[in-house]
């Protein structure tokens, strides 16, 4: 008789099973599945542009291509690039960073995580603001460092202010993650909230990292960056990305502007890990950076009417409460009203059954740390967001 076989039992990190998989990618998989059973899906879940990568972009990564710009790079980036980054942020903010003090990254997330790992230790603090981009505190986990909440106003338009980092502020505490414009919540912090953050921090030796990956879609008419702040300078980290300004987010491209120490072990990390970007996407890059700057208006133009539309729209829904959002692409209501009712019991459960029934995608409050909204991006057509909001009328309305 043949023995009998056990399924092998695998013994994984305690660092991997510290996180968790990315909730928006999570949503994506699951209306995946819906599609690929015929499904006529209205996504509103989707974190990237709608529209294309600008011409002059793709054309500075094919003549890469014929020219066989197709080898090892260094690590941080070419220095082309790398002068490209900061001479943008000096002409758009009024910085000055030198080549030493950027790297350039695959993707802003990229930067983040390393940002993250050669900064935070077992048992720092991390200050993160509530509602937060899903993967900060899960990269700060996976450091072993321990977030630190601090809940905003949403009656203030998810408003964060000095004084409510400095309670929060302990001898434990290394690193305040702050993300203007915000993922999920839309909320722009104001020059001067920024400006007294970050020489709180600075006083007291903490570092700051500005995620500005949406820096660029700003729609209060004051766009501003931390790297602004050039007397805390030393404690200070910008990390920006190309994929939300120039429509390419599968381009992988990000980069940070921070002390030269900092950026010397980011890319000491990076040669161990991913080494450089890809060669072909940097001369794209330098194309997107050095070339004109229309294509960034226009989109920022567009999604001031795409914002408008679906606010006023989910604003319609009895019940939806939704804030204004000032940057970003998305809308982040308000859905208490409808929890505890029809045998929904979250806002996750919300949006799986608006998923399933409505055939909506939208990503729950949870993945953010909130518990009563639901993240839609507007980064789609004007046709796409009267029809998703067709169908949560409708499914609105008949749990209510």
């Amino acid at each position: 008789m043949a023995a009998a076989t056990s399924t092998p039992a695998f013994t994984l990190t305690e660092r991997i099973n510290r996180i968790e998989v990315s909730a928006t990618m999570a949503v994506v998989a699951e209306a995946d599945k819906l599609r690929q059973g015929g499904a006529d899906l209205v996504d509103f879940g989707a974190g990237e542009p709608h529209f294309q990568t600008p011409q002059h972009i793709k054309e500075a990564a094919i003549a890469a291509i014929q020219n066989n710009f197709s080898k090892y790079t260094p690590v941080g980036g070419t220095a082309e690039l790398r002068d490209a980054i900061a001479k943008r942020h000096a002409t758009d903010f009024g910085t000055s960073y030198k080549r030493e003090e950027v790297i350039a990254s695959t993707g802003g997330k990229h930067a983040i995580f390393n940002a993250i790992s050669v900064l935070v230790d077992h048992g720092d603090e991390v200050i993160l603001p509530v509602p937060y981009w899903v993967s900060f505190k899960d990269i700060v986990r996976y450091a072993g460092g321990t977030p630190v909440y601090v809940e905003t106003d949403e009656s203030r338009n998810f408003a964060l202010t000095a004084q409510m980092i400095e309670r929060a502020i302990t001898p434990r505490t290394k690193l305040i993650i702050l993300n203007s414009p915000n993922n999920p919540s839309g909320a722009v912090m104001s020059r001067e909230d920024v400006t007294s953050i970050i020489r709180l921090a600075h006083e007291r030796g903490i570092y700051v990292m500005s995620d500005e990956c949406y820096v660029y879609l700003d729609y209060t008419g004051h766009r501003f960056s931390a790297g602004e702040v050039q007397d805390a300078k030393e404690h200070l980290i910008i990390v920006g990305s190309l994929s939300k300004t120039y429509a390419m987010t599968g381009w992988r491209e990000g980069f940070a502007l921070a002390p030269a120490p900092i950026v010397s072990a980011m890319q000491k990390l990076q040669s161990q890990s991913t080494s450089n970007p890809t060669s072909i996407v940097q001369k794209a890059a330098v194309a997107a950076l050095t070339g004109s700057q229309e294509c960034v208006e226009e989109m920022r133009q567009d999604y001031i009417r795409l914002r408008d539309r679906i606010v006023n729209g989910l604003r319609d829904i009895p019940g939806v409460t939704c804030t204004m959002p000032n940057g970003a692409f998305y809308a982040y209501p308000n859905v208490s009203a409808y929890i505890g009712k029809g045998g929904i019991r979250s806002a996750a459960d919300l949006a799986s059954r608006l998923l399933r029934e409505a055939h909506v995608v939208a990503v729950p409050g949870e993945a953010f740390g909130t518990n009563s909204h639901i993240r839609c991006s507007y980064a789609t057509s004007q046709k796409e967001i009267d029809r998703g909001l067709e169908r949560m009328k409708k499914f609105f309305a008949s749990i209510a």
